[in-house]
């Protein structure tokens, strides 16, 4: 099947011919037809799939034969809008004319929400009246008026400056066609649901909603199951399907220090063109990137902290070819589509097994192929088994010559050295005898079950059948001031 027996419209066909698109991905193929009937869609798919076309194109398609609408009337104009608009403008007889867009996509991330807007104008092509404007949280509130007032066919937006527009009058959805929900899972993970429902309940009861998500269980099956109307429900890649061109590894390391030089020595791969690295704290993406520049890679940062400007500039720097190495925390893990992204190096291990999958789906993108690799601390191979099990793909542990662990990797799951039923049997290098070997064969424990070794000072006395416990190091739980005064932290203040 072509773009073409698909039947779009002329001019989106030749967009897509100047891109260099002529099939459509599996996602494509079912749920533009569909969409383009009208129904409402539920569809779940993994990233770099190709799902931003799946709901721009029909939404353009059914666009293009319409007329661009006449702004409202000011007599349909609420008292409540108008009044402020006076407030905005400090002056009682000039009227704001809120926007009326036509098709309303949301989005958890200001990345992906330029993502979409971009999509959207290259496969407008010469529809000059179908233009998409993207209003997010740390754009300059001038510039979202301005956009506004152009009156867009296409909003784009984050959800919460979209409730402040909304809230102040400059945005009418009476017009609305078509409600979009993109990444809808993970804007449930942001908290936005109260803002989803908001929104939602201010657009036409008339309106197609297509939601798209790594998941439809859960709570984004009951959200969507309120939100729309006997929609189709189509599953093509789901989030845990293997990245087939995506080959995946794994290097435990000892240390931070071990696990710094072992990223040093990997991103000196020739075979590199351009990398992301994952972090989990920004504070960690501004220190790797900063030591990664001193080390004389082209390294920048990018995370929620940024001022939006600033991340605009950092992307397209990216895409320009002039950042070689991008080091960013998760708000990257979607919404960033640049194919020359060779290798992704997951620095920590992500929280979540689905956004394991959305982080190294940012390489391999356009149907090449990708590298990812996870440099892991022994004591999270718990968090490994768990995305072993979301994905259904075992992750191969590699060993850099010269670089190698000093402690045993964990083993199971049939690794060699496994338990038959998957738990690893393995203990650390300081729960073992000298020179890191277990306790021999056969040998009996000579330890008596009553330890009756004097407790060291201050400690108490020795409790029957083991060690004496220690005492708080929190004077609130002791009942005394702590060895500093009292001014450690609790481990909660951390």
């Amino acid at each position: 099947m072509t773009f073409a027996e698909i039947g779009l419209h002329e001019v989106l066909l030749n967009a897509l011919n100047a891109s260099g698109y002529t099939q459509p991905t599996p996602v494509q193929a079912q749920a533009i037809p569909a969409a383009i009937t009208g129904r409402d869609l539920l569809v779940s798919s993994q990233t770099g799939s190709g799902k931003t076309a799946a709901f721009m194109l029909p939404a353009l398609h059914r666009f293009a034969g319409q007329e661009r609408p006449a702004f409202v009337p000011e007599a349909r104009r609420t008292p409540n809008q108008e009044r402020q608009s006076a407030r905005s403008r400090g002056n009682d007889r000039v009227r704001f004319q809120p926007a009326q867009p036509k098709m309303l996509v949301l989005t958890p991330t200001r990345e992906l929400a330029l993502q979409v807007t971009a999509a959207g104008d290259k496969y407008a092509g010469q529809l000059r009246h179908l233009k998409a404007v993207a209003i997010l949280g740390g754009m300059p509130y001038p510039k979202q008026m301005e956009l506004l007032a152009r009156n867009p066919a296409i909003l784009v937006a984050t959800p919460g400056r979209l409730i402040d527009h909304m809230e102040s009058g400059k945005i009418d959805f009476s017009q609305l066609q078509i409600l979009v929900l993109d990444e809808a899972d993970r804007m449930l993970d942001m908290g936005f649901i109260d803002d989803i429902e908001k929104i939602i309940a201010a657009t036409p009861a008339t309106r197609q909603t297509m939601l798209f998500s790594a998941t439809l269980d859960g709570t984004v099956g009951q959200m969507a199951r309120k939100i729309t109307r006997d929609a189709i429900t189509i599953q093509v890649d789901a989030s845990n399907t293997k990245h087939e061109n995506i080959e995946q590894r794994m290097h435990f390391v000892d240390d931070l220090s071990h696990k710094n030089r072992l990223l040093d020595h990997l991103l000196r791969d020739v075979t590199i063109d351009q990398a992301v690295v994952f972090t989990a704290t920004k504070r960690d993406a501004d220190t790797i990137s900063d030591r990664l520049n001193i080390a004389g890679f082209n390294a920048a940062a990018l995370h929620g902290d940024m001022h939006q400007g600033a991340r605009n500039r950092t992307l397209s720097a990216m895409r320009r070819g002039q950042v070689q190495i991008l080091v960013a925390t998760d708000v990257a893990a979607r919404g960033i589509d640049v194919p020359t992204i060779t290798h992704v190096f997951n620095y920590d291990l992500p929280k979540f097994a689905e956004d394991y999958v959305h982080r190294i789906g940012r390489t391999g993108r356009a149907g090449r192929n990708g590298l990812a690799i996870s440099l892991v601390n022994h004591a999270e191979h718990f968090n490994v088994r768990k995305i072993e099990r979301f994905t259904n793909q075992p992750i191969p542990v590699e060993v850099v010559i010269g670089h190698e662990p000093t402690r045993r990797a964990p083993s199971g799951n049939g690794r060699p050295g496994g338990k038959p039923n998957g738990r690893p049997a393995w203990k650390s290098s300081e729960s073992r005898g000298p020179a890191g070997q277990g306790k021999p064969a056969g040998r009996p424990d000579t330890r008596d079950s009553r330890d009756t070794r004097p407790s060291k000072p201050g400690t108490g006395a020795p409790k029957p059948g083991g060690y004496a416990r220690a005492p708080y190091r929190d004077g609130a739980k002791s009942g005394r001031p702590a060895s500093d005064g009292g001014n450690r932290r609790t481990y909660s203040d951390r």
